[in-house]
């Protein structure tokens, strides 16, 4: 079984589709991945998810930031196996059941890598409607470095820094990355 870290961007907004609760109707333009098994980064633009298909299915353990609520729900329509099913873990979903609240991806890979994202959320989707598609591929690969290194550094030294009170103060929260390991999944 394989551990990946997945990310993905969308061509559309919550705003274009009235809401958070219709996340069902985004639709994916691109997704990143990198695969410990082979020790490498991956990309899907939305004509190639088929080729994500045995990845996917052949994945143990499923890494990302919000993707719990976000990239395993919208991935889950276009595929006839359930991607919930696979074990995973949520950096965000891990720091907001600790201290209650949630943080930006791009926040915490300042604190702890010292290194930013190079856009937002907003911006992939305005890079793919203007055919910027390497920039795209670009911009969700560098976010999935991110997520990587991120568990990385969390599973190597039990925690990573989070700042709260709008940056004003550090807290460290606590992990026990080191014993999430890939299971056998249920395809």
């Amino acid at each position: 079984m394989d551990k990946i870290v997945l990310d993905i961007e969308t061509k559309n907004a919550f705003a274009d589709v009235g809401g958070q609760q219709n996340l069902h109707k985004l639709d994916v333009s691109f997704v990143g991945v990198y695969s410990y098994k082979t020790n490498s980064y991956l990309s899907f633009f939305e004509n190639e998810l088929d080729k994500l298909s045995p990845i996917l299915q052949n994945a143990g353990l499923i890494i990302g930031f919000a993707s719990n609520r976000f990239d395993i729900p919208l991935l889950n329509k276009y595929y006839n196996f359930n991607l919930e099913k696979i074990e995973s873990l949520d950096i965000l979903d891990d720091i907001e059941s600790r201290l209650g609240h949630r943080i930006g991806l791009d926040q915490l890979a300042q604190t702890n890598l010292k290194i930013g994202k190079t856009h937002h959320g907003l911006e992939a989707i305005k890079l793919y409607k203007e055919g910027n598609l390497e920039e795209l591929k670009n911009y969700c690969l560098n976010d999935v470095k991110i997520t990587k290194d991120l568990y990385e550094l969390g599973k190597k030294q039990g925690h990573l820094l989070v700042p709260t009170d709008h940056g004003n103060n550090i807290v460290k929260v606590e992990f026990n990355w080191h014993e999430r390991l890939p299971l056998q999944n249920l395809f």
